[in-house]
């Protein structure tokens, strides 16, 4: 028989434990996108952006092509997350909400996730669309940030923030530009357009 002291004690114990559990689930995701994000760096990726079909759910392209939605996509699904399916089911359901810009009446399960103006209806939507600054401080790991590399803004661009610094003070970013997945002090070296923070769909 457990004493009544015991029996506190095990109470106690195992509030702690889960409350500690809890901490760790909340505080650990961003620290598991980031590893994430960052092992697509050690991937030989050719920058590639044709069109490929693909399957549904949980369809890629070729693991050795990609373009810079690609990495925030895989860095995601290697935590159990499929933007394929999440942007594909809010698009199907609302699609009046997501740009026109490719002339489309309908979606398409093969491309819609790849495209960072849908990510960012997306990330808006079901994250937190954060403010855009220009101190460094503000961007935390975890957190999604995407650019414009033309004045025109005909190029938009993604990425991932780490928990890596450079020596210019400004969190580094795993991104692919056109070299593959990169680790690299861009953060300010285009016009950023968006700052999100998506942990996932809700339970």
């Amino acid at each position: 028989m457990l004493t009544c002291y015991t029996k506190i004690i095990v109470c106690i114990l195992c509030n702690f434990l889960v409350f500690i559990g809890t901490a760790y689930a909340q505080q650990s995701f961003s620290d598991r996108l980031v590893s994430a994000a960052i092992d697509r760096t050690q991937h030989n990726v050719r920058y590639d952006g044709r069109y490929f079909s693909i399957s549904y759910p949980m369809g890629d392209v070729p693991a050795h092509v990609g373009v810079c939605t690609d990495v925030v996509i895989r860095s995601y699904r290697a935590l159990g997350i499929d933007l394929q399916q999440l942007v594909h089911e809010d698009m199907a359901a609302n699609f009046h909400l997501y740009p026109k810009n490719w002339g489309l009446s309908r979606t398409d399960k093969n491309i819609d996730h790849r495209r960072v103006p849908n990510l960012q209806v997306f990330f808006g939507r079901f994250g937190e669309a954060l403010p855009v600054t220009d101190d460094p401080q503000t961007y935390k790991p975890g957190d999604l940030v995407t650019w414009n590399l033309r004045d025109s803004g005909s190029l938009p661009h993604i990425g991932i923030v780490t928990d890596q610094y450079a020596p210019s003070g400004n969190p580094m970013i795993v991104h692919n530009i056109g070299r593959g997945p990169q680790l690299e002090d861009m953060l300010f070296d285009y016009k950023i357009t968006g700052h999100y923070r998506y942990g996932g769909a809700p339970d």
